[in-house]
């Protein structure tokens, strides 16, 4: 067995044709559909972009005990689980610099190899002691023009100065050094590829021709890094925000493209699985905000696209799948294309056994830590917040106490106390850290950053873009229920039932 899995960042689900996107034409997403099973029911479970891949890698959630952070040291990654049972060789190719931050450097290490292309976003790459601001502040927009160092945007327009070609495009470097990888290890068995893209992240910075379809007519400073937040653009102003979002996953379809002609070219078809995913939405003014973090996770975000093509089953070819399924679903699977059977601790289940319909899960659990939790069954989705989200008592369980870019600062480890832990910790103890205002994380991706705190339920059937909240008392309190036993399934500590205004012992199994 063989296995691609491909991941890109920010890849809105319903932008793909095959999902009945019209704004961007996707003909390599459509042929992807075409090959494989489409899931129609795939949900993201922690956010943002780390917490998301900690809930790939291990196959359970994080959410309720741990913001954005590093591997701990009793996660289950499926890399080190596939080495060890079954002799399988697993590479990572990336651009996702975040890995190679504080708050994510013992990711790559799972692998057996890996390589970084460099030069998106804030990654610090290109060393310009001096730069012009003066012409690039010209040149670039003020809302994502910066000249503090340390700063990501800063950063960025720096970097944006030695890309100009299309191989100079972090994105296609690591397709190409993909396929690098494929014609070299062609012959060979027992590996996972995992080429990773931090596009169609922002900033949406692509070469000119993906740009020309969407032209807007805009003329000012270059513009597309939307902050996240409310719209408050002018319309011409956001129209062009959206237009270069549609451009980079134009050129996201590109991309894919070039691998599916490798798969044509050699069929590879007929003895690898793909599979290809993303770690959450982006919303482009969709109620009334942009990007993620500050906001309800509403579909946009939270509803995401899922396609996996197994060589053993070419009637499934152009099938799709009802079933509700999860980010944490992904480390099973990997396991069970190799028949290693999953680790005691993983949550999510084989997407093998759901690609035809098969029924795991009748709800699924998902956020940010600290803010609401969220709850869908597929047809309803409940959002729960605090009373209070300045006031909750909440805190972190880590041994890792990195945040994004800094570590935990020396105030909050001064009141932290030591844990006993949870039963997927394997016996170690944990710090557990109280948050406070004054922690690095608290208004970047934490509670003092959200816009929003009203716990809404919403019926995806008769109001799918999420526009009223629905009154239904007795719904409310089954999601409620369903809420409250996967939480507890998950090992949620008493303070997160607390916050919530649920009992400690609440919930069903679901």
């Amino acid at each position: 067995m063989r296995t691609v899995f491909v991941v890109f960042d920010s890849l809105n689900r319903h932008m793909l044709g095959c999902y009945g996107g019209t704004a961007v034409p996707t003909p390599n997403f459509d042929r992807l559909a075409a090959r494989g099973v489409t899931f129609d029911n795939h949900r993201v479970g922690s956010l943002p972009c780390m917490p998301a891949r900690r809930d790939m890698m291990s196959g359970r959630l994080s959410f309720l005990h741990r913001s954005w952070g590093p591997l701990e040291p009793f996660d289950n990654a499926f890399p080190e689980i596939l080495a060890e049972k079954a002799g399988v060789y697993s590479h990572l190719i990336t651009d996702h610099f975040h890995y190679f931050e504080d708050g994510g450097a013992t990711y790559h290490n799972r692998y057996d190899s890996w390589e970084l292309a460099r030069g998106q976003e804030g990654d610090r790459w290109q060393a310009v002691v001096a730069p012009d601001w003066a012409g690039l502040k010209e040149r670039y927009h003020p809302r994502q023009f910066s000249d503090r160092r340390r700063n990501y945007a800063a950063q960025n327009i720096i970097n944006r100065e030695f890309i100009t070609e299309d191989e100079d495009y972090p994105a296609f470097q690591c397709f190409s050094r993909g396929l690098e990888f494929l014609e070299r290890n062609r012959d060979a068995d027992d590996w996972l590829l995992q080429i990773e893209t931090f596009d169609p992240h922002e900033p949406f910075t692509t070469p000119a021709r993906f740009k020309a379809p969407f032209r807007t007519g805009w003329n000012g400073p270059v513009r597309d890094w939307p902050q996240y937040g409310r719209v408050d653009e002018l319309p011409e102003e956001a129209a062009e925000l959206r237009a270069s979002y549609f451009a980079i996953v134009s050129m996201c379809d590109e991309l894919l493209g070039k691998l599916l002609d490798h798969f044509d070219a050699h069929d590879l078809w007929k003895d690898t699985a793909l599979v290809v995913t993303t770690d959450h939405g982006f919303l482009l003014g969709e109620h009334d905000f942009w990007a993620k973090n500050r906001m309800t996770v509403y579909e946009e975000l939270a509803h995401i696209p899922l396609f996996l093509h197994h060589p053993a089953h070419p009637e499934r070819a152009g099938t799709r799948s009802a079933s509700l399924t999860q980010t944490i679903d992904l480390a099973p699977t990997f396991l069970d294309l190799y028949d290693v059977p999953p680790a005691p601790e993983m949550q999510g289940f084989s997407l093998l056994g759901m690609c035809q319909g098969e029924q795991r899960r009748v709800a699924a659990i998902y956020g940010f830590f600290g803010g609401a939790v969220n709850v869908t069954d597929g047809r309803y989705t409940l959002h729960v917040y605090p009373p209070d989200l300045k006031t909750q008592e909440i805190y972190q369980y880590t041994v890792m106490p990195t945040h994004i870019f800094k570590m935990f600062s020396v105030e909050e480890l001064s009141q932290a106390s030591l844990s006993d832990g949870f039963g997927f910790t394997k016996g170690v103890k944990l710090l557990k850290v109280p948050v406070n205002e004054r922690s690095p994380f608290y208004n970047v991706y934490g509670p003092g950053c959200l816009l929003e705190d009203e716990t809404q339920l919403f019926d995806l059937e008769t109001d799918p873009g999420q526009a009223h909240s629905l009154d239904d008392p007795a719904t409310e309190a089954r999601l409620r229920e369903l809420m409250a036993g996967l939480m507890r399934a998950n090992e949620a500590p008493p303070e997160a039932f607390v916050r919530l205004q649920m009992p400690v012992d609440a919930g069903v199994q679901a």
